[in-house]
């Protein structure tokens, strides 16, 4: 069983402020994200937001314009960073709010920090300009830099005592992982394609015929592009399917949490695969009162129900 400590001690002044720091990042930078975690417990919501902070302190310089060497060179000192946090070598009054956040939030939670270089990782491959042969080459990298975020929070969530099937929980919450970066790789492909990046299958656009990419409003001449998204909607939909069994075994504001996040993205996914070509025209999003709609369905326990009845049934 994975249990998070649920009771904090008395959190000091720079500690506060850090955590301040940290949620102030999350509400900008990540509205959909920032939607799920205000459902938790004050103490989780910070440890949430200094994870979410440091994440995305690590993808800016990924997706940043520095010249690759000094992507590189601060990809490193980041990972020294992050061991530096590991071997509580972050004093209260350091002067990187992230860092002790990160450091207090490692210390009331059993966060598995070293999810983190696994982003790190994963956002080396950005870098070097990795593509992707396969599914299971995309999978590998998936992992790294959604699949550790989905372990990460498992760190602070916590499972329920008794939860059945709780061993599972890390496998679940890494897919449920992938599900939401196959969902933003469709969501973003015309933005990556303008980037340089590719992240589809390479074995999927040659089915398609869209191995020409997408760099225009439009699909690819004589290419069937909303074949290639419907069958990337099923392989995303398919690890939802999956993920989801991981609501059941946390407690009822850790899943309304996870329920709110991975609703706000599959009501994405319903998006895209009503009309393909959106992604090629724009970002496609949710108005804030549908994501406020999730998170009270995610509050209300549907989605947790809905998944234990399922299992009861396959078990019967």
């Amino acid at each position: 069983m994975i249990r998070a400590v649920e009771s904090v001690p008395h959190v000091s002044a720079p500690v506060l402020a850090a955590y301040s720091y940290c949620e102030a990042v999350t509400g900008q930078q990540a509205r959909n994200f920032a939607y799920g975690i205000r459902l938790l417990p004050t103490p989780k919501r910070r440890a949430m937001s200094a994870l979410y902070a440091f994440s995305r302190r690590v993808d800016d310089i990924g997706d940043g314009d520095l010249p690759r060497e000094v992507k590189v060179a601060r990809l490193e000192d980041t990972r020294a960073l992050l061991t530096r946090v590991r071997e509580g070598g972050v004093a209260e009054d350091d002067t990187d709010p992230v860092a002790v956040a990160l450091t207090h939030a490692s210390q009331a939670f059993p966060v598995p920090l070293a999810g983190l270089d696994e982003l790190i990782d994963g956002v080396q491959m950005d870098v070097r300009g990795e593509t992707y042969e396969t599914w299971d080459d995309l999978k590998v990298y998936c992992r790294c830099v959604a699949g550790a975020i989905g372990r990460l929070s498992l760190g602070v969530f916590g499972t329920e005592p008794g939860a059945r099937g709780a061993e599972r929980a890390p496998e679940y919450a890494d897919t449920l992982g992938l599900a939401l970066q196959l969902t933003n790789i469709l969501r973003d492909v015309r933005e990556d394609a303008e980037g340089g990046r590719t992240y589809l299958p390479a074995d999927d656009l040659a089915k398609f015929g869209c191995t020409a990419g997408f760099n225009g409003p439009t699909p690819p001449e004589g290419s069937d592009f909303a074949g290639l998204v419907h069958f990337e909607v099923r392989r995303a939909r398919a690890l939802f399917a999956e993920g989801y069994r991981l609501l059941p075994m946390l407690d009822r504001r850790s899943g309304a949490c996870v329920a709110a996040m991975a609703g706000i993205y599959r009501r994405l996914l319903d998006r895209i695969e009503r009309d393909p070509e959106a992604v090629l025209r724009g970002r496609v999003s949710l108005p804030g009162r549908e994501k406020a709609y999730v998170a009270v369905r995610g509050l209300s326990g549907l989605d947790t129900r809905h998944v234990s009845r399922r299992t009861v049934r396959r078990r019967a």
